[in-house]
């Protein structure tokens, strides 16, 4: 539990000064959330993927809830950084910005991502509040209501599609989330506006746009709304890197699999790892969305592995052809892996092959299939492939 308060309170901490007293204290801010975070991964990857499981600590909710504070202290000293008074000067005051965009992106999500599946609702309502100061309110709905319900398919915004480079995601997923997540919440809510989240999520982004805007001026507004773009570019390509080309696979009988470990990419650096709260461990987090971070385990036999650090393999994802050439080979070596037909029965394998399937359904994994069951849906409305382009790009 040390190393989560460590690797997360630190940058934080180290934000917050560097807001305040500028200087080199701006370029400790970035290398905390960058460069030192790279070399633990680096010198640290072997040790991460063989360490055991840990086990949950009272500490971890406390953690969660002390980081929502300061990601919100973060917030207002920003604003503070734009007035004259700070005395900080442009390329500071450019330098606090960027440190503070990481901080949300690398932090701030996983802990309000965290907090939205917690089952007391002062936590989840936390953790909606933080997704809202970032413009971003509707990923708490969409993310509960459609992602986890719907990973691995195109009915899922935020599964990207095999060969669609990030920045087409990028639009795609973010205006079928918030319309997605709209809908979901309106069956939910129906006839009730004042109790309908996104009411809160609107309103709220709206207060705090204005009082920004009161309060500092066009210049503090728009160094605010600018680092909450760069935040929610994160948490697209958080979502973008950890499900790319992994699709679920409909049976012989017309069912959609079940989510499995083989549905997200992991990453065992020890690093990013503890500075994201775990978020790495991605595949667990699916079977069984109500696990806090602490307990989160890999299993390298039937998880996903990226070739590089979380962050590392987002910042290739921000040039598709690199990304392609890297995780289109991954992506098919996976599939074939596991669709080889290894305990199949006879009636299997013949249901398969009159399917045009080459293998069984997936590997067993050690963990419980999660309590959201997936919706029966047929192939062409679930897992119908994009139109591609004579490159194989959609």
């Amino acid at each position: 539990m040390a190393r989560f308060a460590i690797a997360t309170l630190t940058p934080m901490l180290l934000t917050a000064i560097a807001i305040l007293t500028g200087g080199p204290w701006v370029w400790v801010a970035l290398l905390s959330l960058t460069g030192f975070v790279l070399l633990v991964d680096r010198l640290g990857a072997r040790a991460a993927a063989q360490a055991s499981e840990e086990v949950e600590f009272p500490a971890s909710t406390w953690l969660l809830i002390t980081l929502g504070c300061l990601h919100f202290l973060l917030l207002a000293l920003l604003l503070w950084s734009t007035l004259d008074v700070a005395g900080l000067d442009p390329g500071a005051q450019i330098g606090v910005a960027v440190a503070t965009g990481l901080a949300w992106g690398q932090i701030s999500h996983p802990v309000a991502h965290e907090l939205i599946h917690a089952q007391r609702p002062a936590l989840r309502q936390l953790g909606r509040l933080i997704y809202t100061s970032l413009l971003a309110g509707h990923h708490a709905s969409a993310h509960v209501r459609l992602h986890h319900v719907h990973v691995g398919t195109y009915r899922d915004p935020n599964t990207p599609r095999r060969g669609e480079g990030f920045y087409r995601y990028a639009l795609r997923a973010s205006r079928q989330a918030f319309w997605g997540g709209l809908h979901e919440e309106s069956r939910v809510h129906r006839g009730s506006w004042l109790r309908h989240p996104y009411t809160f999520y609107v309103a709220g982004s709206v207060v705090l746009m204005l009082a920004a805007l009161t309060l500092t001026g066009p210049v503090g507004a728009a160094t605010l709304l600018a680092v909450m773009l760069h935040a929610q570019v994160q948490i697209l390509l958080s979502d973008y890197v950890q499900h790319y080309g992994l699709n679920r696979q409909i049976l012989p009988d017309g069912t959609l699999e079940p989510i499995g470990p083989q549905h997200a990419w992991n990453a065992p650096h020890i690093g990013s790892s503890a500075l994201m709260l775990n978020a790495t461990r991605h595949s667990h987090h699916h079977l069984d969305p109500r696990a806090p971070y602490p307990s989160l385990a890999l299993d390298e036999q039937t998880m996903p592995m990226l070739p590089r650090p979380l962050p590392a393999m987002a910042a290739i994802a921000l040039v598709p052809p690199l990304w392609r050439r890297i995780m289109d080979p991954l992506c098919t070596r996976w599939r074939r892996r596991d669709w080889q037909p290894r305990h199949a029965s006879s009636k299997t394998r013949i249901a398969h092959k009159r399917a045009g399937l080459k293998g069984k359904a997936l590997p067993q994994s050690r963990y419980a299939n999660p309590p959201l069951r997936p919706p029966v849906l047929s192939a062409d409305h679930a897992l119908r492939e994009p139109r591609r382009d004579e490159r194989g790009r959609i």
